[in-house]
């Protein structure tokens, strides 16, 4: 191991980190803002024979490489953060979308027939009982997403996109192993600790008769 390249890596390592950051928490927030609403749609009686439609389509969207998605969205938005930041929404929409339906659904008849029983409208029931209700498998969709959206961030350095793949692509074009370890490093530890904050959100927000010790 060299040191001095080790030294050369870290000096690099916070730029490289807010960009991944950056990239990430834009690509998620926009992946949630699109897939909880289509989620909802899906699951109301009026709209529910669309969703094998868009979930096939979403699914379709999941199955592609990453690198597919980024090589398809250079022609349209160019070099830089926006083609990577297209094809990371692209890999989070499925997971977020998926378990708003799977959360919705599971919420039981008898619980929203009792709400309507209160006088609830419609739309009170889904914003003060349902969703409430489905938030853990919510955040669970969201979790998920934010792991792939970090892990494939590292793909950004093959268009200028920055992030800690420009560590990763250093040390593998350069034969770094320094530059490796610092950059898939701090990648594993990022992924992490969005997991592990999104996991504490998770508990905080859960209803205390839905939280599991």
């Amino acid at each position: 191991m060299d040191w001095e390249l080790f030294v050369k890596a870290f000096a690099q390592l916070p730029h490289a980190l807010v960009v991944h950051i950056f990239m990430t928490i834009i690509a998620v927030t926009v992946a949630i803002v699109i897939s909880i609403p289509i989620g909802v749609f899906l699951t109301r009686p009026r709209y529910r024979k669309y969703g094998v439609v868009v979930m096939n389509v979403l699914n379709i969207a999941q199955t592609f490489p990453g690198m597919a998605i980024v090589a398809l969205a250079m022609p349209l938005l160019g070099l830089g953060l926006k083609p990577t930041i297209f094809a990371l929404i692209i890999q989070g929409l499925l997971p977020i979308a998926r378990n708003t339906i799977a959360g919705l659904y599971g919420v039981t008849p008898e619980v929203k027939e009792a709400a309507r029983g209160m006088g609830m409208s419609e739309k009170k029931v889904l914003r003060e009982v349902e969703v409430p209700l489905a938030m853990p498998v919510i955040l669970a969709g969201i979790r998920t997403s934010t792991v792939y959206v970090v892990s494939m961030g590292t793909l950004a350095a093959y268009i200028g996109g920055g992030g800690l793949g420009d560590l990763i692509v250093a040390g593998l074009n350069m034969f770094y192993s320094e530059y490796l370890l610092v950059g898939a490093g701090f990648g594993a530890l990022l992924a992490i600790a969005f997991d592990r904050a999104l996991s504490y959100l998770e508990y905080r927000i859960t209803p205390p008769g839905l939280v599991t010790e």
